[in-house]
């Protein structure tokens, strides 16, 4: 007699990942408030006691979500490899090129924005795992090259929130407000650079330098 085999039963891990995957899904389009358990078990195809079995809390889902998808460390070992150089350009390069890096998914920035206007607490969660971590080591590395005499005298945190501001205001535009991306990847990451290390107005060498050529 042959047997009928039966799918067999998914693991824990792969439980836990579908569930991240449907709050992740379902946070993103409708809160954190305004998502219920059923509504995740339903989207992951299980019991809502399943949900509470793996994760007891809504809270405990979110921190899950966090810890899959915020994956750092590895960039801040570039960055701080690249600071301990003193390489200006590679240290923003490579903030700016993770931050606004081609084919990222856009759920994790929604997630950001929905805990924010929602004034949940899990809000302060993600701004330190997603964002603080990238103003402390870049106000820090500031902090140095003014010391060194490379940088003129400004507040670090203001400056590095100046230039994330520019690179996360980027991804608000193309992620969420759906601008069409005019300018390839790397050019884009480059100009962001060159208009934060460098300034948009000419220097006074340049423009003299101009003038005499006029002249002549």
């Amino acid at each position: 007699m042959t047997r009928i085999s039966r799918p067999s039963r998914r693991s824990s891990q792969e439980r836990q990942a579908s569930l991240i995957q449907a709050a992740t899904t379902l946070f993103a389009k409708k809160g954190f408030n305004g998502t219920t358990t059923k509504e995740i078990a339903r989207a992951a195809g299980v019991s809502e006691a399943l949900v509470f079995k793996h994760f007891p809390t809504k809270r405990a889902l979110y921190a899950a979500i966090l810890a899959e998808k915020v994956t750092v460390s590895e960039l801040l070992g570039a960055i701080e490899e690249s600071a301990k150089k003193r390489d200006d350009r590679r240290v923003f390069t490579l903030i700016a090129s993770y931050r606004i890096r081609p084919g990222v998914d856009p759920t994790l920035l929604r997630l950001l924005l929905f805990s924010a206007l929602e004034g949940h607490e899990l809000s302060d969660m993600f701004f330190g795992k997603h964002h603080k971590v990238f103003y402390d080591h870049l106000a820090a590395y500031i902090h140095t090259r003014v010391e060194d005499g490379a940088f003129r005298q400004i507040d670090p945190l203001l400056a590095a929130r100046a230039f994330i501001g520019m690179v996360v205001h980027h991804r608000l535009l193309h992620e969420i407000f759906g601008v069409p991306i005019d300018r390839p990847y790397d050019d884009t990451v480059s100009t962001y650079v060159d208009i934060f290390l460098q300034g948009l107005v000419a220097a006074p060498y340049a423009s003299r330098a101009r003038k005499l050529k006029t002249r002549i």
